[in-house]
């Protein structure tokens, strides 16, 4: 079979862009954006620039106590249960909480249920002992006190006494799903803390990673001038950062 030179190109920038996609390991990835000046604002600022999507998750997606988070996206959808409905659903919800990889940030969506608690003190307690990075609800958390004292971090749009039970069935897991008003998908990279939570998409993160050493590398050459000349104006003329 003839290859054109079209192709050829094609073919080699392909391979170029996945070895570059794959240079870090996810331990890697991970570890970088854990890094103390990469704050959500930061990454935020640099998934739109890589990707030009919104990468924060809805403003009212708080933390029940200042944390940060860094972690793998594992992903179950719940939906309102149908009184007619009478179909027995597995457990996603529970079975991904056993099954989600030490170190996973659990992504629970409670689809037009935002009052209704996804998590209180028994599965975060489970969470927490299997060694999960957090929890990140687009619904609501209950035994707040209890999740506090344990100093588990569990973001969430909502604090609710509603149980789940009875009210939401599960749907799936380890699957798309829109949370906090962006898209996740299962192996994203979620990084939460006292500013709110946003994602990065998995084949983006190093390209994020390499713009936020750049926005770190002119914040601190911009303190100084701001110090100096008593102007963020100024600096920000000097070092183009908008």
């Amino acid at each position: 079979m003839k290859i054109t030179s079209a192709a050829l190109i094609a073919l080699l920038l392909s391979s170029t862009l996945t070895s570059q996609v794959l240079a870090m390991s996810d331990d890697e990835i991970i570890a970088s954006f854990r890094a103390e000046q990469n704050s959500t604002g930061n990454i935020a600022d640099a998934i739109e620039a890589v990707t030009g999507q919104r990468g924060w998750m809805n403003s009212d997606m708080k933390s029940l106590f200042d944390a940060k988070i860094v972690g793998k996206a594992a992903t179950a959808l719940m939906r309102p249960a149908l009184t007619k409905d009478k179909t027995k659903y597995p457990p996603y919800h529970l079975q991904i909480l056993d099954e989600a990889e030490p170190g996973s940030v659990l992504i629970y969506v409670m689809e037009d249920g935002t009052d209704i608690a996804a998590i209180g003190n028994l599965m975060a307690t489970t969470a927490q002992v299997r060694g999960l990075e957090g929890v990140v609800i687009d619904g609501a958390v209950r035994d707040v006190t209890a999740i506090r004292e344990m100093k588990f971090p569990v973001f969430a749009r909502r604090i609710s006494p509603a149980t789940s039970v009875g009210r939401m069935i599960p749907v799936g897991k380890q699957i798309p799903v829109k949370c906090g008003g962006i898209d996740v998908n299962p192996g994203d990279i979620v990084v939460g803390d006292p500013d709110g939570v946003v994602v990065v998409p998995r084949w983006a993160a190093e390209k994020v990673l390499s713009l936020l050493a750049d926005y770190d590398d002119r914040e601190s050459k911009m303190m100084p001038i701001i110090i100096k000349e008593k102007s963020l104006l100024r600096a920000i003329e000097m070092y183009n950062r908008y």
